[in-house]
C-alpha cells in the first residue's frame, strides 16, 4: 500500500533549499529522493473555461509533475461565496480536473469543506467527488476544512461514501476541535492512503493534523509502513528544525517529539521506569529521536538522581551517600525557589560540583551595569572583570538590556579563551516573580535556554536580584556548553 504525505519535509538530509527568489525554480534544481513538490490552487471560475482560466495557467506554469486542485463541496459555499448554481460548481470542478489531466498533470482533489458538506447536502457532496473522479483525478481528499468533525462522524460518512467511488481517497484535517489527528488515523483506519498535514501541525486558526504524531502513530499504532524505522529516529530533529525555521518555540509537550513526551518525575513513575521502561511509556522515545528524562524537584526520590547520574557513576546506587547529599542539596535549592526539572544543565553542574568531576572556566571578581536615559534615549553598558587560569580579563558589552549587555561582556572575555562559546545563542529568556507579597524585593527566577544549533540546553538562577539570577543562569549555561565539548571536565 502507498501512503502518501503532503506538506511533509524531504526524509533525506534536512538542509536549507538554496535561497533563490524563484521557489520552484530552487526545488527543481534540488535533489529530492522522497518528496514531491505539488502546485496548490483552485478550480477555475463559473466564466472561465479551463484554457482560458488564470489560476489554471499559473498552475500549469509552475512545472510542477503534480498539481492539487481544491473545490467546493458545501451547497452554502456554492451558493453564498461562489454565487453560482449547484451545476456549474459541479461542471467546473470535473472540466479542471480534465484540463490539468489532459496537459499531463497527476491531480489531486481537494473537497473543501467536505464533511459539512455531507452533512448538509450528502448527496451532492457525493456528486462533487464524483464529478473530480470523472475529471481524472488520482486521489480524492476529503477535507474537514472548518476541524468540527468527530472521529465517530468520519467512520460514518466515508463507509457512506466509499462504495461509490473508485480512486483511492485522502484526509485533510484541522484541529479546531482538538480531533485533526485522530480523525487523520480514523480515516486511515478506514482506507484512505493520503494524508495532508504539517509538520508540528502549524497552520490557519488551531492547524492542521500534526504529522509528527500521525506518522508515528501509523507506525505504532497501526502497524503499517510510513516512512520505515531508520527515518523515524529523525522526526524529533525534523521537528525542531521545522521550529527554528518558523521561529516558533518548540513545543515541549507535543507527543513523541516533545522534550516532555518521556519525562519522569514523581518518585513512583521513575521507581518502575528504572525497573521496567514499559510500566509508564507507550512506545521506545529513541525510535524517534527522542530521549528519556527523568525530572528532578522536591517530589524526587533517591532513585530519580541515581538515574540522572547514571552517565556519570554508571550503577549508582540510590542510597549511596553522594546521591543522598545530592537529594538534600536538591531540596534545599527548591525550597529557595530553584527548579531542576526545568533546568537539567544546571543540575548536571551541580552534580558534578559535588562529585568533583568539573572545575569553574573562570573566577568572577566583579561585574557591574550601567543605564543611561537621556533625551536621545537609552544605553545599557555592562562591565565584567573575571580571572581565567591566573590571568585577569577585563570587558566592556553593550546591549540592549542590562542582561544582554552583561551576556555580551561576559562572552568578550570568554570567547578568546574558549573559542567554541561562538556557537551559543539565547533561544529564550523567562523570569518569574516567586513571592509577590514582597513587592519590589521579592525574589526572582531566572531560565535561560541556548543552543549550540545541535543540542538544547536549559540553566536556572535564583535572587532577589533579576541581575544576579540572569548571571548565574548565562554562567551555568556558557559552562554546560564547555562542559558538552569536553573542556572543563576533571575527571
Amino acid at each position: 500500500m502507498r501512503w502518501a504525505f503532503t506538506m511533509l519535509k524531504a526524509v533525506g538530509p534536512i538542509r536549507r533549499i538554496p535561497r533563490i527568489s524563484n521557489f520552484l525554480t530552487a526545488c527543481a534544481i534540488s535533489n529530492f529522493h522522497n518528496t514531491k513538490i505539488v502546485a496548490f490552487g483552485s478550480t477555475c471560475r463559473v466564466d472561465n473555461p479551463p484554457e482560458d482560466d488564470p489560476t489554471l495557467t499559473t498552475l500549469l506554469k509552475a512545472g510542477t509533475e503534480a498539481i492539487t486542485l481544491f473545490g467546493k463541496s458545501w451547497t452554502l459555499h456554492v451558493t453564498d461565496v461562489l454565487r453560482a448554481t449547484l451545476e456549474e460548481n459541479l461542471q467546473i470542478i470535473e472540466d479542471s480536473c480534465a484540463w490539468l489531466k489532459e496537459n499531463g498533470r497527476e491531480v489531486i482533489y481537494d473537497a473543501e469543506h467536505f464533511f459539512d458538506g455531507y452533512k448538509a447536502d450528502p448527496e451532492y457532496a457525493l456528486e462533487t467527488l464524483l464529478a473530480a473522479q470523472a475529471g481524472g483525478a488520482e486521489v480524492l481528499v476529503l477535507c474537514d476544512t472548518n476541524g468540527g468533525t468527530m472521529p465517530y462522524q468520519i467512520q460514518e460518512i466515508i463507509s457512506a461514501i466509499q462504495p461509490r467511488l473508485d480512486v483511492p481517497l485522502g484526509i485533510h484535517t484541522h484541529n479546531d476541535a482538538g480531533m485533526a489527528v485522530a480523525n487523520s488515523i480514523v480515516a486511515l483506519e478506514m482506507g484512505a492512503t493520503h494524508v495532508q498535514g504539517t509538520i508540528n501541525g502549524y497552520g490557519e486558526r488551531c492547524g492542521n493534523a500534526n504529522l509528527c504524531s500521525v506518522i508515528p502513530n501509523i507506525e505504532f499504532k497501526l502497524g503499517k509502513t510510513a516512512i520505515g524505522a531508520e527515518n523515524l529516529k529523525r522526526l524529533m530533529e525534523l521537528s525542531r528544525f521545522v521550529s527554528e525555521i518558523a521561529n516558533v518555540y518548540h513545543d515541549h509537550r507535543q507527543p513523541y517529539v516533545g522534550e516532555s513526551a518521556f519525562a519522569h518525575k514523581a518518585g513512583v513513575h521513575v521507581d518502575a521506569m528504572l525497573k521496567q521502561p514499559a510500566t509508564y511509556e507507550h512506545c521506545d522515545a529513541e525510535a524517534v529521536g527522542n530521549q528519556r528524562r527523568f525530572l528532578l524537584s522536591e517530589q524526587s526520590g533517591g532513585g530519580a538522581v541515581a538515574a540522572k547520574l547514571h552517565h556519570l557513576i554508571p550503577g549508582l546506587d540510590k542510597r549511596h551517600p553522594t546521591v543522598q547529599k545530592l537529594l538534600q542539596k536538591i531540596k534545599q535549592l527548591e525550597h529557595e525557589g530553584y527548579v531542576f526539572e526545568a533546568a537539567e544543565a544546571s543540575f548536571e553542574i551541580l552534580a558534578r560540583q559535588i562529585l568533583g568531576s568539573i572545575r569553574r572556566p573562570f573566577k568572577l571578581i566583579n561585574y557591574r551595569t550601567i543605564n543611561r536615559k537621556s533625551v536621545a534615549g537609552s544605553e545599557v553598558e555592562a562591565i565584567v572583570k573575571i580571572e581565567i587560569d591566573g590571568q585577569i580579563y577585563h570587558t566592556v558589552g553593550e546591549g540592549d538590556g542590562p542582561v544582554n549587555a552583561l551576556d555580551s561582556a561576559l562572552r568578550l572575555a570568554l570567547e578568546s579563551v574558549y573559542p567554541t562559546l561562538k556557537d551559543v545563542r539565547l533561544e529564550d529568556y523567562k523570569v518569574r516573580v516567586l513571592s509577590s507579597a514582597d513587592g519590589t524585593a521579592a525574589k526572582v527566577r531566572v531560565l535561560v535556554e541556548s543552543s549550540d544549533r545541535q543540542r538544547v540546553w536549559n540553566t536556572v538562577g535564583v535572587s532577589e536580584n533579576i541581575i544576579e539570577a540572569s548571571w548565574m543562569a548565562l554562567v551555568d549555561s556558557l559552562t554546560y556548553k564547555l562542559l558538552l565539548d569536553d573542556i572543563i571536565v576533571v575527571g
